[in-house]
C-alpha cells in the first residue's frame, strides 16, 4: 500500500487486523477492508506524526540554539569563554541543562498516561517558550545556566512521551518510518535554525537588545504559539483517542488496538503497578539499546553545539556562512534518515541499519578533523552528521521492536532517552576550547562512541538469533510478562 509518506508498506493484514484476544466485537478483517485501513492509517499519520514532529522541531531548536547565539555575540557579552576548573563557562551552560533533562524523564511517561498528550505536551512546550524567552535576557553567566537548568526539567517531558505515544499506535515494522520522519522534522529545524539565527542576528540593536539576544526572544515567542495551537492538534493514546475532538471512532480506535495485539501483544492498557514499571530495569537488553542511544547523541549533540564554532575556528570560514553552512549537511542527513528507516520496515532489520550509519561517522569523523582542505572538511561534516542523526530513530526503532508491554515500553522510552541526556552532557564536553583549534580528543571520542555501538549490536545480535532459535524449537517463550503472546520473535 502506499501511505501518506508516498512509500510502499506492507500492512501485514493478517498480522494486523485480527480483534483482541477475548474480544465480542466481530470479525475486524472484515469491517476494515485495506483500502479502509489504508485511509484510517495515512489520517493517523498526518495528524499524530506530523503534530509531535512540528513540535519537536522547536524542541530541538530551541535545545540546540546556544551555538548559533554563541558566535553572534553571546560568548563574548556574558564572559563565557573563563573557564571553570577544566571546562569553559560555555560548556557548562550547555551540560547543565541534561541534568535536569536526566532526571526527570522517568516520571514523565508516566505523567502523559494519566494526563494525556494533549495537556501534558501542549503545557511544557508553553511553559518551555517562556523560559526560552527569559534566556533572551539573561543578565549574566549564571543567570542563563540556571535557566538552562530549568529548560532540561520541562523538556525532559517531551521526548520520551512522543517515542512512547508514537509506539503504542503502531505494528513493529510500521514505526521505523514514522520516528524517522518525527526525528527528520527536527533534523530540518536544525538545518534551517542556523539561516534563522542569522537572520534574527540582523535586529541587533533593536530595542537595545543584542542580536544573539533576539535569538532566543523570537524562538521563544514561537514556540509559546505552537505549544497553544498543539492543544487542539495533538493526539490522545488509542484507547481514548476517539473521545478527544472525535478523531477517530471509538470503533476505529478498537481496530488499534487489535492490530498492535496481534503484533506484538501490548495494545490494552495495563494498570500502573511501580514494581512492574521498574522491575524492566533488570533486562540487560534495555541498557544495551540505552547505550546505543548514548553513543549516537553524545556525537548528534557534539556537532548541535559546535558545529558553527568548528566551521569557523577550524574550517576558516566567517561567522554568516559558519551559520548557514550547518544547514546542507542536517539536509542530507533527512534524506539518509528517511531512506534506511524505509529500508528497515521494509526488511525488518534494525541492526545491520544501525551499523551503516555508525559506519558514515567513522569515515565522515577523521575526514573532517583531519583532512588539510577546508572543503573536503566539510564534506566529512555531511557524512558525520547523516549517520549519527540518522541513527536515533533508528535505535528508537531497535528498541521499540524488542520490547512488549505497556509499563516496560513506558520505562525502556525513558532510559533510552534518559541516557541520550547523558550522551548530551558527553557531547558538551568533547569539544574543548583549549583543544581548538583542531579538536582533535573530540573527534577521538566520537570515534569510540561509533566503534562501541558496533561492538554492541553485534552482541545483541547474537542473543537474538540464538534466543529466536530456543523459541522455534519450543524451549522459551519471549517476552512472555504473563500475557500469553506467542509467536513473538526479536528483531536484529
Amino acid at each position: 500500500m502506499t501511505n501518506e509518506f508516498g512509500k510502499t508498506e506492507e500492512l501485514q493484514t493478517e498480522a494486523s487486523c485480527s480483534p483482541t484476544k477475548g474480544s465480542a466485537e466481530g470479525d475486524y478483517e472484515s469491517e476494515f477492508t485495506p483500502a479502509e485501513t489504508k485511509k484510517l492509517i495515512s489520517r493517523i499519520d498526518r495528524r499524530l506524526v506530523l503534530s509531535v514532529g512540528v513540535l519537536y522541531c522547536i524542541s530541538l531548536m530551541d535545545r540546540t540554539n546556544l551555538s548559533a547565539a554563541a558566535i553572534a555575540g553571546m560568548i563574548k557579552e556574558l564572559k563565557l569563554s573563563v573557564l571553570v576548573g577544566t571546562v569553559s563557562r560555555y560548556s557548562v551552560v550547555t551540560l547543565v541543562f541534561f541534568t535536569t533533562y536526566i532526571v526527570f524523564q522517568p516520571p514523565s511517561t508516566i505523567i502523559v498516561r494519566y494526563l494525556g498528550p494533549r495537556v501534558h505536551l501542549s503545557s511544557i512546550v508553553v511553559a518551555w517558550g517562556a523560559v526560552m524567552i527569559g534566556m533572551g535576557f539573561a543578565p549574566n553567566y549564571e543567570a542563563l545556566a540556571a535557566l538552562r537548568v530549568i529548560l532540561g526539567i520541562l523538556e525532559a517531558g517531551f521526548f520520551p512521551s512522543c517515542v512512547y505515544l508514537l509506539s503504542t499506535w503502531y505494528t513493529r515494522y510500521e514505526i521505523g518510518k514514522r520516528y524517522a520522519v518525527f526525528y527528520l522534522l527536527g533534523s530540518l529545524a536544525s538545518a534551517c535554525a542556523g539561516i534563522l539565527a542569522y537572520g534574527l542576528m540582523q535586529m541587533n540593536g533593536l530595542q537595545g537588545h543584542t542580536g544573539w539576544r533576539w535569538i532566543f526572544i523570537i524562538e521563544g515567542a514561537l514556540s509559546m504559539a505552537l505549544g497553544v495551537g498543539s492543544y487542539w492538534a495533538l493526539v490522545d493514546f488509542p484507547d481514548k483517542a476517539h473521545k478527544s475532538f472525535k478523531f477517530i471512532s471509538q470503533r476505529e480506535s478498537e481496530f488499534i488496538i487489535a492490530r498492535v495485539n496481534k503484533d506484538r501483544g501490548d495494545g490494552n492498557v495495563e494498570p500502573f503497578a511501580a514494581g512492574k514499571f521498574f522491575r524492566a530495569g533488570l533486562d540487560l537488553k534495555i541498557w544495551g539499546f540505552a547505550l546505543i542511544f548514548f553513543n549516537s547523541t553524545t556525537v548528534t549533540y557534539a556537532l548541535a553545539y559546535f558545529l558553527p564554532i568548528i566551521l569557523s575556528q577550524n574550517m576558516g570560514f566567517s561567522i554568516g556562512a559558519s551559520q548557514c553552512l550547518v544547514a546542507p549537511p542536517y539536509a542530507f542527513a533527512a534524506i539518509v534518515m528517511y531512506g534506511t528507516g524505509w529500508l528497515g520496515d521494509k526488511y525488518h532489520v534494525r541492526g545491520p541499519i544501525i551499523c551503516f550509519n555508525m559506519l558514515l561517522c567513522i569515515i565522515g569523523l577523521p575526514i573532517m578533523g583531519f583532512h588539510k582542505n577546508a572543503n573536503i572538511r566539510y564534506f566529512g561534516v555531511f557524512l558525520t552528521t547523516a549517520g549519527a542523526n540518522s541513527n536515533i530513530p533508528a535505535a528508537m526503532s531497535y528498541q521499540a521492536n524488542n520490547i512488549r508491554g505497556q509499563w516496560k515500553r513506558a520505562f525502556c522510552s525513558a532510559t533510552l532517552v534518559g541516557f541520550g541526556g547523558v550522551g548530551g552532557i558527553a557531547g558538551s564536553l568533547v569539544f574543548r576550547t583549549q583543544d581548538a583549534p583542531n579538536y582533535r580528543p573530540g573527534l577521538y571520542a566520537c570515534i569510540a562512541c561509533c566503534l562501541f555501538t558496533l561492538m554492541i549490536v553485534g552482541v545483541q545480535t547474537l542473543w537474538s538469533l540464538r534466543q529466536n532459535k530456543r523459541a522455534d524449537r519450543g524451549e522459551i517463550e519471549l517476552e512472555n510478562d504473563g500475557d500469553d503472546k506467542k509467536g513473538f520473535r526479536y528483531t536484529y
